[in-house]
This record gives C-alpha cells, sequence and structure tokens, in this order.
C-alpha cells in the first residue's frame, strides 16, 4: 500500500493509495501521525507493506514522533479541518459517528437488532465481496469483514446510499433536488472506541468486526419521516425511545447531513 501525504482534496483509501489530507499542509499534527501509523499497522496486520511518499520534514517529524509516543490514543480535535467541504461546518465534527443505510437495509438492521459486516450481512465471502463491480475503490477482502463509521456530521454515508440506488456516481442533481436520505445510526465516538472489536485504521474514525448490538451501544436512529410507515412495525421494544423521524425539507445533501447532526447531538 502507497501513503501519499499532501494536499489532497479530501483523505481517502483508493485502489491501493492511502491519500492523506494534512489540515495545514505541510505541517503536520500529531492526530495526523497517529492515523498514518494507524493505517500502517492496520495493513501490516493484514499483511501488506506500506511505503510513504512525502516531503522529506514529514517524513522526519513521523519518525520523531515514534521515538516520544506514549502508550495512550490522541483523542480528535473539537473539528477535523482535513475536509472542508461541508458548508456549514467546514470540517468534521468529532463527537459522533454514523452508519447508514438504505430504508431496506435499515429495516434487516432493526429485525436483528444488530448492525452486521458486508460479509455477515449479505452471506458472501469477503473475497466474493472484494471482487463485485460495486467495489470501486478496490478494497481489500479483510476490509468487508467490518462495519465502517463516519463522522457525525458527514455526508459521505447518504452519498454512497445514493450512488447504490442509481448504480452509479450520483451528481449535483441527484444530491439536491433528487437526493433521498437514508437511515443513520448514531453513536457516541468516546463510548463506541470501547467496544471490544473497535478497530483504528487511520481513514475513518473506527470500523467494528462482525457486528455491533444496537441495545448496547446505538445513541439514536433518524429516520426520515416519509419511512415511518415502512419502518415502524420493526422497531423493537428496547430501541423505541432511541428512534426519531425527521422531515426532509432540506435543499441537498448537505443541508439534511447538518439537519441530522445537529438532531442527534441532543441524544449523546
Amino acid at each position: 500500500m502507497l501513503i501519499k501525504i499532501g494536499e489532497f482534496d479530501i483523505s481517502e483509501c483508493w485502489d491501493g493509495v492511502f491519500y492523506k489530507k494534512l489540515s495545514d499542509y505541510p505541517n503536520i499534527t500529531d492526530w495526523e501521525i497517529q492515523n498514518v501509523l494507524d493505517f500502517i499497522r492496520y495493513e501490516e496486520e493484514n499483511r501488506r507493506t506500506c511505503r510513504i511518499e512525502t516531503q522529506r520534514e514529514i517524513l522526519k517529524k513521523i519518525e520523531d514522533y515514534k521515538q516520544r509516543k506514549s502508550k495512550h490514543r490522541i483523542a480528535p480535535p473539537e473539528i477535523i479541518k482535513e475536509c472542508t467541504a461541508c458548508p456549514k461546518y467546514k470540517g468534521c465534527m468529532t463527537d459522533l459517528v454514523c452508519h447508514t443505510s438504505p430504508l431496506e437495509n435499515a429495516i434487516k438492521i432493526m429485525d436483528s437488532g444488530c448492525l452486521l459486516s458486508p460479509v455477515l450481512a449479505r452471506g458472501l465471502t469477503a473475497l466474493e465481496l472484494k471482487n463485485e463491480s460495486r467495489n470501486a475503490a478496490n478494497d481489500p477482502q479483510d476490509y468487508f469483514e467490518y462495519i465502517m463509521f463516519a463522522w457525525g456530521n458527514c455526508q459521505a454515508g447518504d452519498r454512497l446510499v445514493m450512488e447504490r440506488k442509481l448504480g452509479r456516481f450520483p451528481n449535483d442533481e441527484d444530491l439536491g433536488k433528487d437526493f433521498t436520505p437514508g437511515v443513520r445510526f448514531f453513536f457516541c465516538y468516546d463510548k463506541l472506541i470501547k467496544h471490544p472489536d473497535a478497530t483504528f485504521e487511520g481513514v475513518l474514525p473506527l470500523k467494528i468486526k462482525n457486528k455491533v448490538v444496537l441495545s448496547d451501544w446505538v445513541s439514536s436512529i433518524i429516520v426520515p419521516d416519509v419511512y415511518k410507515q415502512e419502518f415502524g412495525p420493526h422497531i423493537p421494544q428496547n430501541l423505541k425511545s432511541r428512534v426519531h423521524y425527521l422531515k426532509n425539507d432540506c435543499a441537498d445533501i448537505w443541508e439534511w447531513s447538518g439537519k441530522v447532526y445537529e438532531y442527534a447531538k441532543h441524544f449523546v
């Protein structure tokens, strides 16, 4: 795996390359260094080597950090400024994380009471999932053994829901007047990182292997109100108080992401 640290639109892993954007390039924070080292550790645990491509000064700061690294993880800043595409927050808010699903998958989640990894949810092997055409990023097969989480105000989950619905990358119109939100499962970041199967791999806030029991971990489940009739009968008794319906009266995916995040903050 190649790690490129530099000036990019966002941090992402795509086709064997981890593009690590810095919030104040070429300065690199201890939090960002921790992300890079998390990525290397995860990849090496899965028998993949890593090579870093960046300025010599940044490489030196990473080596210096490794020499003075404490045993304690660095907490994320209140807002991460690596991705500033969000028009309201100009960054990722780190108090909540969420997992977003289309309605049909969200109903299955409620029926089981758990978030499940793609392997468990779809009953396919990790290799079969890796080889699917919808794996546009060419993710390695072990990625499919985990449940992925984004920061609470991020629109990436809903964007992926639209991509799966359309069978292509959504355009501005798809994310504007034609946007249809998914169901969001929100979690307190500081609590979820204590899950016994939580993994830090440097790209996402965290991911969790196999499953997450909702009654033990979820703080709120935000459902577009147009799904109430279909979704309601599938809510187990122990989750009823954590399900909330919101009207999508927003202009686009960005406005909706801000609305659901602000609402979910009340239930941490």
